[in-house]
């Protein structure tokens, strides 16, 4: 699995801009995308603060949503609106959640450049104290 908690802050006056590209890739990535299973967004309590979240069947899931041809579409979109983007890393309690944990996997043989240059700039961060806290670690070693 890969979750994400996206923080977006859009330039003054392309809010409107960025709530058409969100419908965009809203619809293409549940139309298209198999691996996805929450891909969704909100407008913040500040203005021009907008969050996403998205998540995948697993992180190779979430590079073939990157790479995919409808999201690829609004990169110049996206980077017009975008003042600021932060992507947090997010682990679902397994008790509290139908998400499972997030987790690194190397792309894959098959990925493509497009996924392989994602999987460098996006390398999902799981947390020390996360695995700790589900047993796949001894925090003493972390």
């Amino acid at each position: 699995m890969a979750t994400i908690l996206a923080h977006v802050t859009v330039k003054p006056g392309k809010e409107r801009q960025w709530e058409q590209t969100a419908r965009s890739l809203y619809e293409g990535t549940h139309a298209n995308e198999t691996a996805v299973r929450r891909y969704e967004y909100w407008r913040g309590a500040e203005p021009r603060t907008y969050y996403v979240l998205l998540s995948f069947e697993d992180y190779r899931g979430f590079l073939a949503h990157q790479s995919a041809e409808h999201h690829e579409d609004e990169v110049g979109p996206i980077g017009d609106a975008v003042e600021s983007m932060w992507l947090e890393w997010v682990d679902p309690l397994s008790e509290a959640s139908p998400l499972v944990p997030t987790e690194m996997q190397h792309p894959g043989r098959d990925a493509g450049e497009l996924a392989a240059t994602y999987a460098v700039s996006h390398p999902a961060e799981v947390q020390d104290w996360w695995q700790a806290l589900r047993g796949d670690a001894d925090p003493g070693n972390s």
